[in-house]
């Protein structure tokens, strides 16, 4: 599988927690939050616009760095 790599604006616990909401309600992710670099790596078989969109539902600026 495919490890995705999103840059998101998250400054706090509560950032994270949004973050892992929507990936947890999109489902068939694994992923980790690298909260101090602002970073989220995710293994998914969803499209990075999948992805993408649905980290976007945080609210949060995303931007989209690459597979890793």
């Amino acid at each position: 599988m495919p490890k995705h790599e999103f840059s998101v604006d998250m400054t706090c616990e509560g950032c994270s927690n949004a973050v892992t909401r929507v990936l947890n309600k999109l489902g068939g992710v694994q992923f980790d939050i690298d909260l101090p670099n602002k970073k989220v790596r995710i293994d998914s078989e969803h499209s990075v616009e999948t992805l993408l969109e649905t980290l976007k539902k945080t609210g949060k600026a995303t931007t989209y760095l690459g597979t890793k």
